[in-house]
């Protein structure tokens, strides 16, 4: 029986949907607690392994992954490259996006303070940080654009969302996918050869920005749990 393993909480409120929909194709699946260590006999187990959490546990769990050839959703590469925000920035400019200007200094302006690394830290205003982002618009509203690879094709969702700079992210109304900007996406994901991806974009005065990608996107309020569990099955043997 192909097994599954999934690095997130069992009670996901996606993923747990995901799991159960796997378990019904006769998928035999296990989740692996975040920030706990994976065991590598545990990983040699199993024929494919997701992640949902951005932790140094995961990204070891998915190098030894990668390197022993256990099918992964995102790999090491594409997940340890777009949680460092300067690449993803980097990536997001390359593939057509407008981004924010970028200072290591504090600048005059309004602007958005930000880590390094999108493990280390939300974004805040005011603060200090490892490098400062242009804020865009004064607005609390962002728009996150959801991509999945089910194997045959790219499916996308967009979501208005209150921003994390005035508090938890909250989903507000899902949004018409602008077909530019899913064009985009879709481009960024095919270049770091991911299965899912999340990208957050601000609407500026003359179109919109993107600020930040997530290699671990957590699909909540997108309805997209069919999509992601056939995803996921098409990386094993019996959804090939």
């Amino acid at each position: 029986m192909d097994r599954i393993g999934f690095i997130c909480e069992p009670g996901h409120p996606v993923f747990s949907d995901v799991a159960e929909r796997l378990s019904a194709r006769g998928f035999d699946v296990r989740f692996f607690r975040p920030g706990d260590p994976v065991p590598e006999a545990d990983i040699d187990d199993l024929t494919a392994l997701v992640n949902e959490k951005i932790r140094p546990e995961s990204f070891r769990a998915l190098h030894y992954a990668d390197r022993t050839g256990v099918e992964t959703w995102n790999g090491f590469l594409a997940t340890t490259a777009l949680s460092c925000r300067l690449i993803a920035l980097h990536g997001l400019e390359h593939v057509g996006c407008r981004v924010p200007k970028v200072w290591f200094e504090q600048p005059d302006c309004e602007y958005v303070a930000r880590t390094r690394y999108s493990w280390d830290g939300v974004p805040t205003m005011g603060a200090e940080g490892d490098f400062y982002q242009e804020r865009i618009r004064s607005e609390p509203v962002e728009y996150k654009y959801y991509a999945v690879d089910d194997g045959r094709e790219t499916h996308l969702r967009a979501l208005r969302v209150r921003s994390k700079l005035t508090g938890p992210k909250e989903v507000v109304v899902e949004e018409t996918v602008e077909v530019t900007l899913a064009a985009r996406v879709r481009e960024l994901l095919d270049r770091f050869d991911a299965r899912a991806l999340g990208v957050d974009f601000v609407a500026g005065h003359d179109g919109h920005y993107a600020v930040d990608a997530d290699p671990a996107p957590n699909f909540v309020g997108t309805g997209m749990e069919r999509r992601i569990a056939d995803s996921v099955a098409s990386l094993t043997t019996i959804g090939a």
